[in-house]
């Protein structure tokens, strides 16, 4: 009697939804009469609702062992098999549940549960090893409405969140199960595999040894450990040959740890970027431009990378590209400087759509007054008309052309004035510089003699010339 009285205050805070006072009650009642199945029935149904389903599956087999013809028992069982993930076991005591009550609808619907459930499992199986981390990660979450203390599930999910770059939701999962159980060897990997990706190693390589202190035969574990250790050392090598000036070193050492692990994004984006910065100071920048395109395919944020590309693309003359570049930074960090290297690389590129004056005349950018006027007289002796005299029309009008930009070229670098303006990207024609008014053949008189001089070209035969002056 006393027992009946402590479970019917149970039954009364178990209807008001005080699930404590009710499973202090039901423990009082179990502890008053042991050998009641339903005192455990009910204490099982209380737990459940805490969420205390390890503790309730135990309750509700012991339950059943005191009487194997309790349907609720059997069903409070298979209810906590299938929330802990266990559909197998959850199918089979639903199945004595029908075996007891051919008709029981409840026991009918869970054995349809139980059996998604294992559907779910089975099609995340072999998604994870096709690597479609995101079917996988539906499959778990489908999986979870119906088993929502299983830990295995929600550390695949948490594995697969990972792989997929989505870090804090991956974390999240793997805290959340570390606070209730902080020996688990799967969260703790999990959690060293965000750590990983995120490129902090150091920290990642603490969490994979606790995990294999709690699981020495953690593979995962022992395999992320191992690529941990490798990748670290090689890009501390790496960074040490380049800090010493051994760029060839330091390539071959960055290469190697790029080969250690494809899956690690950022690690891998930093060490392409260190290789491209290599390869700039050994000047190779097409091969160096392609390194920093490699690491801002894996992070499309890593500033870094952009900028040692842009400054590839400035030195190589590719100057849309490198605006292209300079733009994304200065759009993502609007700072002083990067808001300068994007106005200078748009300067260059506007002044690589004009003439290139030097390049007219062969000059260096950096030519000397005596070196402009020297390459000023070789090439306008090659390109005078009066050279091309019996060459075909086709041939006499680009020559002429030719002559008329020598004089351009000439007029505008022999000027310091007009020199400056262009030289800083500034439009000549816009300072009332007028391209079309230059007469190429007094700029060639005023350089070649005094005006009133004669001048020839003379044939001295076949297909050889000399300039002679009157």
């Amino acid at each position: 009697r006393e027992a009946e009285s402590f479970k019917e205050q149970g039954n009364a805070y178990y209807a008001k939804k005080d699930y404590n006072e009710a499973y202090n009650y039901y423990t009082k009642a179990i502890d008053t009469c042991p050998n009641n199945a339903s005192y455990y029935g009910n204490r099982a149904a209380t737990l459940m609702m805490l969420g205390r389903f390890r503790e309730a599956l135990g309750d509700a087999q012991q339950s059943v062992r005191l009487d194997d013809s309790f349907v609720r028992g059997h069903l409070r069982e298979g209810k906590c098999h299938l929330s802990l993930g266990n559909a197998m076991a959850a199918s089979r005591c639903f199945q004595r549940v029908l075996e007891l009550d051919h008709k029981n609808t409840q026991a009918q619907q869970e054995l349809k549960n139980a059996s998604t459930v294992l559907e779910y499992e089975k099609i995340a199986e072999v998604d994870f090893e096709k690597r479609d981390f995101r079917k996988v990660v539906f499959c778990m979450d489908r999986a979870l409405e119906f088993a929502p203390a299983c830990h295995r599930f929600k550390i695949l999910k948490a594995e697969c969140l990972a792989l997929l770059g989505r870090y804090p939701e991956a974390q999240s999962v793997a805290s959340d199960i570390l606070r209730m159980d902080s020996t688990n060897a799967d969260a703790l990997y999990v959690r060293g595999l965000c750590l990983y990706y995120e490129d902090c190693i150091e920290k990642a390589v603490q969490f994979f040894v606790q995990a294999l202190r709690m699981a020495p035969d953690h593979e995962k574990a022992c395999l992320a450990c191992r690529n941990a250790k490798a990748l670290k050392a090689k890009k501390e090598d790496g960074n040490k040959a380049f800090k010493e000036g051994n760029y060839k070193l330091a390539y071959e050492l960055y290469t190697e740890a790029l080969g250690i692990d494809p899956n690690n994004i950022k690690t891998n984006a930093k060490l392409y970027c260190n290789r491209g910065t290599v390869n700039s100071k050994l000047r190779k920048l097409e091969e160096a431009i392609d390194d920093c395109t490699n690491a801002v395919k894996l992070d499309d944020t890593y500033i870094k990378a952009y900028l040692r590309r842009a400054q590839c693309y400035m030195d190589t003359e590719q100057y849309e590209d490198a605006v292209r570049d300079y733009e994304k930074v200065y759009q993502t960090e609007k700072t002083k400087e990067h808001k300068q290297l994007l106005k200078m690389a748009q300067v260059e590129l506007k002044k690589s759509k004009r003439k290139d004056y030097y390049k007219i005349l062969g000059v260096d950018k950096n030519a000397s007054e005596d070196e402009i006027k020297k390459a000023y007289r070789k090439r306008a002796l090659m390109h005078h008309p009066d050279r091309h005299s019996g060459a075909s029309a086709e041939v006499q009008k680009e020559e002429e052309k030719k002559f008329k930009e020598v004089g351009e070229a000439f007029t505008i670098l022999s000027d310091p004035k007009k020199k400056a303006r262009y030289d800083s990207g500034q439009d000549l024609e816009e300072d009332g510089l007028n391209m079309g008014d230059f007469d190429a053949n007094n700029i060639f008189k005023a350089f070649f003699g005094a005006p009133g001089s004669n001048f020839s070209f003379e044939a001295s035969g076949p297909g050889n010339f000399f300039f002679q002056f009157g």
